[in-house]
């Protein structure tokens, strides 16, 4: 996949972030003393108006694990283009073996989304929109390939200064 030129970083200064938590795995690391268990947990963070991000966090206890990925989450903030509580157009996306397809939903239509993606949604402040995920159901790839459509997603303003068109052209052809 193309490195993505339109990622919009942002910092977490005056954001009221929302946290939440995608997913917990206890993962076993087997020595010659026995089993090691510690935990890896996944977490979206947002601020329901277009700002989302998303993070990893290892540790021995959950509550440390979970803690870890917030702050992970903070430092990878992005801006994505909502529309009226949902995406400007349809966008397919894949991160590892995870396919994703999301469109455009009418208001009222709600989050038609599985688990993780669902969680990305919230987060970013999007209340209407169709999405299916394919492939792998792992939750760390399934995140991650729904942040990458996101952010290559383009509002009308962002289409209409790269073709030198005004907005309203844009809409009429």
């Amino acid at each position: 996949m193309a490195e993505n030129t339109n990622i919009r970083k942002v910092k977490t200064t005056d954001l009221a972030l929302v946290d939440k938590l995608v997913a917990v795995e206890r993962v076993t690391k087997v020595t010659k003393g026995g089993r090691h268990f510690s935990f890896a947990a996944i977490v979206v963070v947002g601020n329901e108006n277009g700002i989302v991000g998303y993070g990893l966090g290892k540790a021995n206890e959950v509550s440390i694990a979970v803690s870890k990925g917030i702050e992970d989450a903070k430092k990878n903030l992005v801006k994505v283009p909502v529309h009226k509580g949902t995406i400007p157009h349809e966008q397919v996306a894949k991160f590892g073996g995870a396919r994703v397809y999301m469109r455009p939903a009418a208001p009222g239509t709600g989050v038609k989304a599985g688990g993780a993606m669902r969680a990305v949604f919230e987060s970013v402040g999007i209340h209407d929109v169709l999405a299916k995920s394919k492939g792998s159901s792992n939750p760390h790839n399934l995140v991650k390939a729904t942040v990458n459509a996101l952010l290559e997603l383009r509002d009308a303003y962002t289409v209409a200064n790269l073709r030198g068109i005004s907005v309203s052209k844009v809409f009429n052809g």
